[in-house]
């Protein structure tokens, strides 16, 4: 009788995800993110761009600190799937495909996206 070759343990919180599978998974998550919000920020940006009273409602809306921080998270995840999009994009032309150059090209996106974070903070707040 054959021994069976399969794993074992197939817990995900003890398997180490290399840089490349990490960036591809915040992709996806970002990019699901983004489309199901989306609609809230195109309705209070339509709301702010209605009428003066309608500023006024949307900026009171975006005067609460949950709200300040959930718009900033959800702006962090549209920044990072553009980045991530880009670096997907530069991929298909050829590029950054080694294993190498993978992990550097993911770890730099990651960097990229904490800058632009930082920025969209200081924005937000």
């Amino acid at each position: 009788m054959k021994k069976d070759q399969r794993p074992v343990n197939l817990d995900l919180r003890t398997v180490q995800f290399p840089p490349t599978a990490i960036a591809s998974i915040l992709h996806r998550v970002s990019g699901v993110l983004v489309f199901f919000f989306l609609a809230i920020l195109l309705w209070l940006l339509a709301e702010s761009l209605s009428s003066p009273v309608g500023f006024e409602r949307a900026a009171g809306i975006v005067d609460n600190f949950l709200v300040k921080l959930i718009l900033w998270g959800l702006l962090t995840a549209l920044m990072y799937h553009i980045v991530g999009g880009i670096r997907h994009l530069i991929m298909d032309l050829g590029y950054w495909e080694e294993l190498e150059s993978g992990n550097a090209s993911a770890k730099v996106s990651f960097i990229i996206t904490g800058l632009l974070a930082i920025v969209v903070g200081v924005i937000v707040w």
